[in-house]
């Protein structure tokens, strides 16, 4: 990834949380359709975070943008497929379609090598343009925009029923004891597989995906 080393470094750090999360997550669900969209999240956000580290660290070319691409051209036919069979929840394996198609279109940009417009010191190398296709790129960047705004205003709800569940607990729980066992208990179980923090990771992939359609 080209630009500030710092805002590499962040979207790294981010991504592979989200990737760590997911995999935790992958580990506590049955199998079942709710195993593989962890995986494939999970797949995401190490994707992400192995896209962001900064070129003038690691520079992957020319064998890294068309690995990239591949895996995650196979992640966005295994998202489609079950679309095409009437099976899953469209909307969500459209989304996935989607993100994995985005990390495939920018491995394809990555592979141009220094005609997407930096040097290897990540700045913009005089007269050439950006990376990428300029209408293909801001039509992604809507998208997710969209995607982090809508993601945002739903995970709102969700974390502000979880404080006032928590705080009707400790109101009508008749000893503290009784009401710090009542809270370790629902923290303790499932915690890898409660919506909000689901939820949030999403939320944190969308950002990590529109800072970085903004680097090309």
């Amino acid at each position: 990834m080209h630009g500030a080393p710092l805002v590499g470094w962040l979207l790294v750090a981010l991504c592979a949380a989200t990737g760590a999360y997911c995999l935790l997550q992958m580990r506590g669900e049955p199998p079942g359709p709710g195993r593989r969209i962890a995986g494939a999240e999970a797949l995401m956000g190490w994707g992400m975070a192995a896209m962001a580290v900064p070129s003038t660290v690691l520079d992957t070319r020319p064998w890294g943008p068309p690995a990239l691409a591949a895996v995650f051209a196979v992640a966005a036919v295994r998202a489609l497929l079950p679309m095409v069979r009437g099976a899953g929840l469209p909307g969500h394996r459209l989304h996935h379609a989607i993100g994995a198609l985005a990390m495939v279109y920018m491995a394809l940009t990555m592979m141009t090598g220094t005609t997407g417009g930096h040097h290897h010191t990540g700045q913009m190398a005089p007269g050439r343009m950006a990376g990428g296709v300029p209408l293909l790129t801001g039509l992604l960047l809507v998208y997710f925009a969209v995607y982090v705004v809508r993601s945002g205003l739903r995970l709102v709800p969700m974390t502000d029923g979880a404080l006032d569940g928590a705080g009707t607990r400790a109101v009508d729980d008749t000893g503290a004891g009784a009401g710090a066992r009542a809270g370790a208990g629902s923290s303790g179980i499932g915690w890898s597989r409660r919506p909000e923090l689901r939820h949030a990771c999403r939320l944190s992939m969308g950002i990590g995906m529109f800072a970085m359609l903004l680097a090309l």
